[in-house]
């Protein structure tokens, strides 16, 4: 077996030990990390948003950190501060919690505007800057966000703009009845993260990382992606659709979900998998899709029904 299939069998194996029921979030959220994205986890209080986050980071033996947002979390808590040094004259610099490899910002829309843009920009930058003097993050560098939902009591929505940063967001959902009933029995690790074994290191990751980008995309791929994208703008339930940054993080996805299937190219059921997440939180819905209850997965999943994909879209035979 070519070892990095290998690699990739570890750290899914050791991620599932503590979710039950969850495969295909787990196979998701490694995706995006193999694309290179950051990661937006949406769903209520309790189905294990954290424990995710928590087990690749174990999984995948990087440094990480983690930060419980709440209103009085600062800037300067995420990005760190010169503090002025006496013996020396100087101000010397104290990093701040988003310096890791993967940073686990938890509950993110409980925390103020002015955080969670602090926290967006490094995203978008991969460079903290504090009094002027930039510094770069880490490499391989991983945002993994858990919000609550919208109606929940103390949360501040983030903008569509700082949404789109997000690669991908997911919801974990309620197991369903089996899987519910072997974490009745016990049978679930759920929260024992410290049982994880570290299977793969920084380095591995970005090599993985580097392999996925290798992929191959026919052109008529690439034209699907754009077709859809362009549906999103065009459809009358939507006022604001997918952005060119959206239809770069869905060839990327795609790259890396074709990758978990044990391929080295793209079919068009690798976009269609992955459109919905990598979508969802990049439009806006216009007052028609409200006043009807229309949600964005029934928009994005009639559009993926309404875009025909296209009928060739493998590599050449050399």
């Amino acid at each position: 077996m070519d070892q990095a299939y290998e690699r990739v069998r570890e750290v899914l194996d050791e991620v599932k030990k503590v979710l039950t029921g969850k495969d295909d979030c787990i196979r998701k959220a490694f995706a995006a990390i193999l694309a290179g994205g950051h990661i937006l986890i949406e769903d209520v209080p309790g189905v294990g948003k954290t424990t995710l986050a928590l087990a690749f980071s174990r999984a995948m033996a990087l440094e990480n950190h983690r930060v419980q947002f709440t209103p009085d979390v600062t800037p300067s808590d995420i990005l760190g501060f010169n503090m002025y040094q006496k013996e020396t004259g100087t101000f010397v610099y104290h990093p701040g919690t988003i310096m890791c490899n993967l940073f686990l910002a938890d509950e993110i829309n409980r925390t103020s505007p002015k955080t969670q843009s602090a926290l967006l920009e490094v995203m978008e930058e991969g460079m903290v800057t504090v009094d002027g003097v930039s510094r770069k993050v880490p490499s391989p560098f991983i945002v993994m966000a858990t919000q609550n939902p919208k109606g929940s009591a103390g949360t501040q929505l983030l903008p569509e703009s700082q949404l789109d940063r997000f690669m991908i967001c997911m919801s974990m959902g309620y197991p369903d009845l089996h899987s519910e009933a072997d974490i009745a029995r016990g049978k679930s690790l759920h929260g024992k993260t410290d049982e994880i074994r570290g299977v793969l290191s920084a380095g591995q990751l970005e090599a993985l990382q580097e392999r996925v980008e290798q992929q191959y995309v026919h052109e008529n791929i690439y034209t699907y992606v754009a077709k859809l994208s362009q549906a999103t703008r065009e459809d009358p339930y939507i006022e604001l659709g997918v952005s060119p940054r959206g239809t770069i993080a869905c060839t990327r996805m795609a790259k890396a979900w074709s990758f978990l299937q044990g391929r080295d190219y793209v079919l068009p059921e690798d976009v269609a998998g992955v459109f919905t997440d990598i979508a969802k939180h990049r439009i806006v819905l216009g007052t028609k899709a409200r006043v009807t209850h229309v949600t964005p997965e029934a928009v994005l999943e009639e559009i993926l029904g309404r875009v025909k994909q296209p009928a060739s879209y493998t590599r050449k035979a050399q």
